[in-house]
C-alpha cells in the first residue's frame, strides 16, 4: 500500500480501481468506440481528448490499474507485447549501445539482431544472470539501455534487478524489464531500481487468449517517456476499444488465477524433477535450480506459472511426448487459462539456442493431477 494507492493490489485489480459509472452507477468500464472528438468553439480541447490513435478513455482504466500495479507513474497500452517492447528501442538513437539477454523472447531477439541492427542500434548478448558478465558490457556513456527479462523465456533464468538497476543507473543507463512471466503479482521492478517494465499483455494481465496486447509503465514521466509515447502515437501501434476493455477485464482476475498457476507449476515441477522420463526441470521455485536464491529475494508469493522440463530420450521423444498429451493444449502463448505444451526449437527454427530436448509449459487452470498425469503418461509411453 501507498499514500497515492491506499489499498492492497489484489483489491486494485478486482475493482479496477473502484470504478462507477457517474451517470448508471454501473461498476463495469464502458466500451467507448469513438476515433475523434469534437473541438470547443475556440479550436481548443478542454475536455482532453483529440484523437482515438493518442487518446481513448477506454484505454484509461487498464491503464491506470497496471500503473497501480506496478507502482509506477504512467502506462502506455500497445497493440501487442512487441510494439510496447521495440517502442523502447524506438525512442533511442542511431549508435546507441544496449545490452540484452542472450536468451529471451524469441521474436524480439530476431527483431533486435535484425531490424535494430539494421537501424543503427549496437545491441550486445550478455548472460543477465552473470552480474559481473553485465558489469563488464557496460560502455559508460555508450549503453543506454540495458533489457532484462527475468524469469527469462524459455529457460528461465532469473536477474537479479536490484544488482542489475544499480550497475546501469551508475553508467547513465536505463534499466527496462520485461516482467511478462513474473506478473505484478510475484514482482514489482519498478521497486527495485527498474525505471520501465513491459508486459505482453496477451499473456497473463489478460490471462484469457482472447487478446493481443502490450503495456509499458515508467517509473518517472521525464523526457525518454515522452518520446516513447511519440513512438505509440505516430506509429499508431495501439488497441482497439474492445481489445483495451477485454485487457481490464482480465486485469480484474489477475492475482487469484497467477497465484493458482504457480502453486500448480511449483507442484508440477517438484514432481516432474523425480520422474524417469526427465533429465530436467527448469523452474526458478526449485531450491536446485540455479537463480532460485534470486529469485525467492524478488518474487513474493511464488515462481510463476512457467516451467520447462528436458526429456532424457531426446528430441525425438520431446516431440512424441508434445505429440502424445490430451488436456495439455499444443499451441504457442502462455499465461492463458488453459495449459498448453511446447517444442521451442521447433518453433524457433534451426538457429535457436534452446536444447531440442525441451519442452515449455503453461500451467492453466485445470486439476493439478490431472496435468500431471496426462504428462506422466505422455512421457512414459515415448520416454
Amino acid at each position: 500500500m501507498t499514500a497515492d494507492t491506499p489499498h492492497r493490489p489484489e483489491t486494485i485489480a478486482a475493482g479496477a480501481l473502484g470504478y462507477e459509472d457517474a451517470g448508471s452507477g454501473a461498476i463495469i468500464p464502458p466500451i467507448q468506440p469513438s476515433t475523434t472528438y469534437v473541438r470547443d468553439p475556440d479550436n481548443a480541447y478542454r475536455r482532453g481528448r483529440v484523437y482515438a490513435r493518442a487518446d481513448n478513455p477506454t484505454f484509461d482504466p487498464a491503464a491506470q490499474t497496471v500503473t497501480a500495479l506496478e507502482g509506477g507513474a504512467d502506462t502506455l497500452l500497445f497493440a501487442s507485447g512487441m510494439a510496447a517492447a521495440t517502442a523502447v528501442f524506438q525512442a533511442l538513437d542511431p549508435g546507441d549501445h544496449v545490452l540484452v539477454p542472450e536468451i529471451m523472447y524469441w521474436s524480439l531477439r530476431n527483431w533486435l539482431h535484425g531490424p535494430a541492427v539494421r537501424w543503427g542500434l549496437r545491441v550486445q548478448g550478455v548472460d543477465m544472470s552473470d552480474t559481473a558478465a553485465v558489469r563488464a558490457a557496460i560502455r559508460p556513456g555508450e549503453t543506454k539501455v540495458i533489457w532484462v527479462e527475468t524469469p527469462a523465456n524459455p529457460l528461465w533464468s532469473v536477474t537479479d534487478l536490484a544488482a542489475v538497476a544499480e550497475i546501469a543507473h551508475a553508467a547513465g543507463a536505463r534499466l527496462a524489464v520485461d516482467s511478462t512471466v513474473a506478473t505484478p503479482v510475484h514482482t514489482r521492478p519498478l521497486s527495485l531500481g527498474a525505471d520501465i517494465v513491459m508486459h505482453a499483455a496477451t499473456k497473463y494481465l489478460n490471462g484469457h487468449s482472447d487478446v493481443v496486447a502490450g503495456t509499458l509503465t515508467t517509473a518517472v514521466k521525464d523526457e525518454f517517456w515522452a518520446r516513447v509515447k511519440a513512438v505509440q502515437a505516430q506509429q499508431g501501434g495501439i488497441l482497439g476499444s474492445f481489445e483495451a476493455w477485454l485487457l481490464q477485464r482480465g486485469l480484474r482476475t489477475l492475482f487469484a488465477r497467477v497465484r493458482w498457476q504457480s502453486a500448480a507449476a511449483l507442484d508440477l515441477a517438484e514432481r516432474l524433477s523425480a520422474h524417469p522420463a526427465v533429465s530436467a526441470v527448469l523452474y526458478p521455485g526449485l531450491p536446485g535450480f540455479p537463480g532460485h536464491d534470486v529469485a525467492a529475494k524478488q518474487m513474493q508469493g511464488g515462481f510463476g506459472g512457467m516451467l520447462s522440463v528436458r526429456v532424457r530420450a531426446g528430441t525425438e521423444a520431446a516431440i512424441a511426448t508434445a505429440a502424445n498429451v490430451r488436456i495439455w493444449r499444443r499451441a504457442t502463448s502462455l499465461g492463458g487459462v488453459e495449459s498448453l505444451i511446447e517444442h521451442r526449437s521447433s518453433v524457433e527454427g534451426p538457429t535457436s539456442p534452446i536444447p531440442g530436448d525441451l519442452l515449455r509449459l503453461s500451467v492453466g487452470l485445470e486439476a493439478v493431477d490431472d496435468l500431471y498425469d496426462d504428462l506422466d503418461a505422455a512421457l512414459r509411453t515415448t520416454g
